[in-house]
């Protein structure tokens, strides 16, 4: 009887499953022809990079998620525009999806067009749980909001203070010599050890700028650089992570499990969790007399005082936290990178620290803001590594209204291309900026431009939006000033102690650095070299 009546089942849901897969059949033409007659109506289709008979994109989610394994999200995305157009379109996920690497295109959503594109409520819903309605998740009101409660964080006076860079830099230098995090604060380590010894120094460099980063916005560090594991670190990292991963699924990242991804973001709430409530337990009396003195005043405070709702404080830190780690910990790795290969380049900007600071150990004269900002051999040295390695590789706006953009439509992308309303456009700085004919011709004074030059930077200057690796337009960068300053603060500090240094990373990559392109762009094989101190005395 039981197999009858499961055969019965089996039998009366089929015309219910028929219907169903006519009505998503029927669905999905009507929509198809939907979009087929807005798309007309501004212009045409762009160059597909889409296989027509792999259903769903599941070719470009699958090629997105081994580049992401395998650290090839250049080579990838090099691919999709190669002997095809600078903006071309595909379907992931049923979406329709636009890629451009095109300098007008990303002009006009970043700002020709601001009003036309912005993060949209899918990726605000998407990333909701870890960002919240901070600056970097919403549009309009929300946005404007979030970014005049950050903006007098990062006025001169703020930035130009640099003893919370200062503070941190003697654990960095212990830990370079401990060859890695220290085993405690107290640990003893003989400062002269470093010379000479090979250290992983971008790990270092993300311990340094948390440090940095909490200390700044918490007034109480995380001490990661005396703490081999650091469990909010360790979240901050899986979280961000998840998100690098669930980002190439399209609109099927929705059935992607999250229990490791929450997990994660609990620990990171509890943290934050912690500062918020001293802050919150402080009157406004109190907020403002610290405020008056400015001793022990953090970034906190200072939010707290414009708003003591704990979702939008929460919010706000855990934005500018990840901006402040991240991005800066990123480049300064790039640029030891790349030094390490060019020791011309290093004594080029040791001789400008010995003529602007001097040199010498951590008894050398401290750089000022004034002297940072009259130094424009380590400016070059910091804007190259930014060319060739820009902090966020890849990025992604939402049309907010149907739209175009100035290129891309048409069978050779010539065209205006079509944007519909809640469809994503994707650009790549970094494959943007590494475009060769967006560049003088290759000479003596100009090097190939996918090679690190510094020299370059002295008699070049990029054109508007070919060079945007703090965004432009309303949403740029407004730590900017800030990042430049710690990382530049940091490279003196390096070269008033060490002399040269030394890569250990041909046997790691043969030559060729590893793009690991998560929310941020890093080396995906560390940084292994070799520091040796100097021997002059000045």
């Amino acid at each position: 009887m039981a197999v009858v009546e499961a055969i019965a089942n089996q039998v009366s849901l089929t015309p219910a499953l028929l219907v169903l897969l006519i009505a998503v059949i029927i669905y999905t033409v009507r929509s198809r022809l939907d979009e087929r007659r807005r798309v007309v109506r501004l212009g045409n289709y762009g160059i597909s990079i889409s296989p027509p008979w792999v259903p769903f994109g599941l070719d470009i989610i699958s090629r997105g998620i081994n580049a992401a394994r395998h650290h090839q999200g250049l080579e990838l995305w090099r691919d999709y525009f190669f002997n095809r157009a600078n903006t071309v379109e595909a379907r992931i996920g049923g979406e329709r999806t636009i890629f451009t690497i095109d300098p007008a295109n990303i002009k006009a959503i970043l700002a020709t067009q601001f009003p036309d594109y912005g993060k949209g409520e899918p990726f605000h819903a998407e990333w909701k749980e870890f960002m919240g309605d901070g600056i970097f998740t919403t549009d309009g009101a929300k946005w404007h909001n979030s970014r005049q409660l950050l903006r007098p964080q990062f006025t001169r006076d703020r930035v130009s203070d640099l003893e919370c860079f200062e503070s941190h830099m003697h654990t960095f230098f212990r830990a370079m010599a401990n060859g890695g995090a220290l085993l405690g604060e107290d640990q003893p380590v003989d400062l002269a050890s470093a010379n000479g010894r090979v250290i992983e120094i971008s790990d270092l460099f993300y311990r340094y700028t948390l440090d940095v980063a909490t200390d700044f916005l918490l007034g109480a560090d995380v001490k990661s650089m005396s703490t081999p594991r650091q469990e909010f670190a360790d979240a901050f990292n899986q979280v961000q992570r998840w998100h690098a991963v669930s980002s190439r699924f399209g609109a099927l990242r929705k059935y992607l499990p999250r229990t490791r991804y929450r997990a994660n973001l609990r620990i990171i709430d509890d943290f934050v969790g912690h500062f918020i409530d001293l802050a919150l337990s402080m009157t406004p009396e109190e907020i403002e007399k610290r405020h008056k003195s400015d001793k022990g005043y953090t970034f906190l405070q200072e939010v707290v005082r414009s708003t003591r709702d704990r979702s939008v404080i929460r919010d706000q830190i855990v934005a500018v936290l990840l901006a402040g780690r991240d991005t800066t910990a990123g480049t300064l790795s790039w640029i030891i990178y790349e030094l390490a290969r060019h020791p011309a380049c290093v004594a080029k900007l040791r001789q400008e620290i010995l003529q602007t600071v001097g040199l010498g150990g951590e008894e050398a004269r401290r750089p000022t803001y004034e002297h940072l900002r009259s130094m424009p051999y380590i400016k070059a040295v910091i804007n190259e590594a930014l060319r060739l390695y820009p902090s966020v590789p890849f990025n992604v706006r939402l049309a907010l209204r149907d739209c175009t953009l100035p290129r891309g439509g048409g069978a050779d992308g010539s065209e205006p291309m079509p944007v519909l309303k809640d469809q994503r456009v994707a650009y790549s700085t970094l494959v943007m900026q590494r475009r060769p004919d967006l560049y003088p011709p290759v000479s003596d004074t100009f090097a190939d431009p996918g090679t690190f030059s510094p020299e370059r930077w002295a008699h070049w200057h990029p054109k508007p939006h070919d060079y945007i690796p703090f965004n432009a337009g309303p949403r740029i960068c407004i730590g900017q000033q800030f990042a430049l300053m710690e990382m530049s603060y940091v490279l003196v500090r390096i070269f008033q102690r060490f002399s040269r240094l030394d890569s250990h990373m041909h046997e790691l990559d043969g030559g060729e650095p590893t793009l690991r392109a998560e929310v941020t762009l890093s080396p995906g094989k560390g940084v292994h070299v070799a520091f040796w101190a100097d021997e002059e005395k000045t």
